[in-house]
This record gives C-alpha cells, structure tokens and sequence, in this order.
C-alpha cells in the first residue's frame, strides 16, 4: 500500500532522499548492533554519488540499517494510521502509546537517552551536525523552557 500510494508517486517524505531526520544518536545505536558488513554497506552508500528522490539509505532490500532511525520507525502517514485503525481499533491508544514512549528517547524536555548519548560523545571531542540536541535551535529552547 504505502510503496504505491505514496512512494512512487512522491505524495510523503517517507523514505525520500530528504526526508528523514536522522540523531547523532540513532547512527551509534545503529552502529552497535551492526555487523562490519553493515557498517560497509552504509559508508559505500554515503560516498556515492546521491541518485534519485529516494533516501540515500534505501537499498533493494530495504533500508541497510540494521537499527532504522527512530523517525523512520516511528513513520506511520496518516491515511495508513486511518485505514490500520479503522481495521483495528485496538491498534491506535497502543500506538498513542508507542509515540509518548517515544519522546522519552528524544523529545529534551527532560533528560532524554539522545542527549545523554550526544553528551558522551562531545565529553570525549567528537562532534557531528547530527548533535541535534546540543545544536538544533528548537530544540535547546525546549530545553530552556524546561529548565534544563
């Protein structure tokens, strides 16, 4: 359903070249749980030329992560939440639910496991424009407001 209806018509951000916010901690998380096949498979794809409207990690079989970022994960177009929750209403406060727990991860309003992960990261002189957390406007003024 979705590869027709929104992927090859371009009708949804999902899976496009652009498409995807991906954190700092997302690639770690990822990287922990691949193998070096994994690994190789994605720095191939970074250092190619970008081709297409398609998201860059976005192979033949799938995505070639072996732990998809959570924005992926979490991607779920409304006319896919309205047929699935139609078919099974059961399915959506569990979803509701999938989506709070979510934030626990990385919405900054609160010490969240991203910005923790960042943190090590820049303690040890690392630094990368995916540091969302330490780096994103919107996202340091949550943390302003929140007090932290």
């Amino acid at each position: 359903m979705c590869d027709r209806a929104c992927y090859q018509s371009r009708l949804s951000a999902c899976c496009s070249r652009e498409g995807i916010i991906t954190f700092f901690a997302d690639v770690v998380i990822n990287l922990l749980r691949s193998e070096e096949s994994d690994v190789e498979a994605l720095v191939k794809v970074l250092n190619a030329e970008s081709a297409g409207f398609k998201c860059v990690y976005l192979g033949p079989a799938g995505c070639l992560w072996r732990v998809k970022p959570i924005v992926c994960q979490m991607f779920l177009c409304e006319p896919a939440q309205a047929r699935v929750f139609s078919e099974h209403p059961e399915a959506e406060a569990e979803w509701r639910d999938l989506e709070r727990r979510r934030k626990q991860f990385t919405w900054p309003d609160r010490p969240v496991l991203f910005d923790a992960i960042e943190r090590y990261f820049i303690a040890a002189g690392c630094a990368s424009p995916l540091m969302y957390l330490h780096q994103s406007p919107g996202l340091l003024r949550v943390k302003r407001k929140a007090g932290i």
